[in-house]
């Protein structure tokens, strides 16, 4: 879910540029969308010279659905690496993920039990036994992994979340969670709610 993110923070960019995601202030951290797009934050990997957002190469389009699911429900395809929101007319909207990597791919059917705007993060144990170096907790905000918006599936430990690594959409590399760009998971929040169906397939 978040482990190239930490690798490009504590390794690539160094510990300079760790105190300085770390230390964003609180008043950055509760930023609306709005702003937070228009910026010229350009922090490390994430946003080029120019300030502009880095977006996913694989946009959001309407397709044809012809499945079982009804209107309203969430799809996603591991295998794919798409999820789609199933319209009204026989459509629905596809966007890109990023899906687990091998080893930490699921299937299953489960609903969206709680939304939030910029997710505070708190790694559960069994990812902190794989990597201890991780932080304990970090506030909801713009260096946040879990990125704008987080979709929370039931009871268990994955989420539908953004991410400040566009680059990562459309491969495997999270530990099961559903990475989506900042832009397309702040799209879907605004579309889906509490009680969601959530079907994801491998």
């Amino acid at each position: 879910m978040i482990f190239s993110h930490f690798r490009r923070v504590f390794v690539a960019a160094g510990a300079v540029a760790a105190a300085a995601v770390f230390s964003a202030p609180a008043a950055q951290a509760q930023q609306s969308a709005a702003e937070f797009f228009s910026a010229p934050y350009n922090k490390p990997g994430y946003y080029p010279s120019s300030g502009r957002v880095v977006r996913s190469a694989i946009p959001r389009q309407v397709v044809n659905y012809r499945g079982r699911h009804r209107p309203g429900t969430i799809v996603i395809n591991t295998r794919e690496r798409r999820l789609y929101l199933v319209q009204m007319g026989g459509q629905a909207i596809k966007y890109g993920i990023g899906v687990g990597r091998p080893g930490f791919q699921w299937a299953g059917v489960k609903n969206v039990s709680r939304k939030a705007e910029w997710p505070a993060w708190t790694p559960p144990p069994q990812m902190l036994r794989r990597r201890p170096d991780l932080p304990r907790h970090m506030k909801g905000g713009i260096g946040n992994p879990l990125g704008a918006r987080a979709l929370y599936l039931g009871s268990s430990l994955y989420r539908i979340h953004g991410s400040n690594e566009p680059d990562t959409i459309g491969q495997a590399v999270s530990s099961g969670c559903i990475r989506m760009t900042n832009n397309d998971v702040i799209d879907l929040y605004k579309r889906v709610r509490v009680g969601t169906r959530v079907v994801v397939m491998r």
